[in-house]
């Protein structure tokens, strides 16, 4: 039997803020921001509004319910899920889900390897999906995070 080599980077990121700071409160929604590198906005927003971006880092508004994307309370700019050039996947109208941008896996593929192939690890679903295989999630993922967690998390509400 031959070992398929993965091309995983071991990532313990966590999508949600650490604390709650009045400066990364998302000024519509008053939700938690979870700080997002300019190089990610730049990769991820329309092309027709690259210039309002600036060089300034920004914050991904986390609630679900929220139509922001990403923030600035300083420059006082912010740009809508529909400014994004692809779906933000923990946002509830996201079609599709994607559970990692990279390799184009969806939070249904990943929910189709634990059920029908028992996979119980991100190891197992990588190897069954094809997620994580050639990583750049500074530019893929609205984030600008890794999607080892997100994985995680769909396989972890699957098993239960």
């Amino acid at each position: 039997m031959n070992k398929i080599a993965l091309n995983v980077i071991p990532c313990e990121t966590n999508l949600k803020p650490d604390t709650k700071d009045n400066n990364s409160l998302c000024p519509v929604c008053s939700g938690s921001g979870s700080f997002v590198k300019n190089i990610t906005v730049r990769h991820m927003i329309s092309d027709d509004l690259l210039e309002t971006v600036g060089t300034s880092d920004y914050c991904l508004c986390m609630n679900e319910d929220c139509q922001i994307a990403y923030y600035n309370i300083d420059l006082k700019i912010e740009f809508k899920k529909s400014d994004i050039k692809v779906p933000i996947w923990f946002k509830k109208d996201a079609k599709p889900k994607y559970a990692c941008y990279c390799s184009k896996v969806t939070e249904e593929e990943v929910i189709t390897a634990v059920i029908n192939d028992n996979a119980t690890s991100v190891k197992e679903v990588i190897k069954i999906t094809g997620a994580m295989n050639k990583p750049n999630c500074q530019i893929n993922n609205p984030s600008g995070k890794c999607c080892h967690q997100i994985i995680q998390e769909i396989i972890d509400k699957t098993l239960k």
